[in-house]
């Protein structure tokens, strides 16, 4: 099994790159994915939230109210430290689960967008960045994801920089352009994974 750290800031296609891996033959553990479902109606991970940050996080329906949350967090680093250190455990514990669940000839993809931020490349054999510039990033979360562009830019600002992903990278896939260039990056980093496995 090769374990892989697969990463990039908000904006710089992360998700695209996680579904062109799945679709080549990649287990992917989702960290966004695990993130909601640790924090779903009922469990302990949202009874935490509650807690932490009170009764106001909640929607009518008792689900978690996610842009209410994430107005608390991105505008205070404490704030989002308290809520890190809910959610982190229970995200790691879980991917450990799936992960487990693979077969020893998989290339298991760890979809995480915190990897720099929270030094976890040592965790997997080789960690990819997608990279995109920050102007390139700010357009997509404001014009494809209809943000406000001081939202967008907070978002930004509360992940690493893009140097500091870079520094973690042994693979860098650039996102800077249309959709159409995208694939056959994806494509070749697939193929080098593939090799560097069979090398043992």
């Amino acid at each position: 099994m090769l374990r892989i750290g697969l990463t990039g800031g908000i904006g710089a296609g992360k998700s695209e790159v996680s579904r062109q891996l799945a679709e080549l033959g990649a287990v992917i553990v989702d960290s966004d994915l695990i993130a909601r479902e640790v924090v779903a109606p009922g469990t302990d991970g949202l009874r935490a939230v509650v807690a932490e940050f009170g009764p106001g996080v909640l929607r009518p329906d008792g689900s978690l109210d996610r842009p209410a949350l994430g107005a608390i967090v991105f505008a205070d680093q404490d704030r989002l430290a308290a809520l890190n250190a809910i959610v982190h455990p229970l995200v790691r514990a879980r991917s450990a689960e799936l992960e487990a669940a693979a077969g020893p000839d998989d290339l298991v993809v760890h979809d995480v967008p915190l990897l720099a931020e929270n030094g976890l490349a040592p965790l997997y054999d080789q960690v990819i960045v997608i990279d995109a510039s920050d102007e390139v990033r700010l357009d997509r979360l404001v014009r494809l994801r209809g943000m406000a562009e001081p939202e967008a830019r907070a978002r930004m600002a509360a992940q690493a920089s893009r140097e500091d992903r870079l520094a973690v990278a042994d693979l860098v896939i650039d996102n800077g352009g249309a959709l159409a260039d995208l694939a056959p990056r994806v494509r070749e980093v697939w193929q080098r994974l593939t090799e560097h496995r069979a090398a043992g």
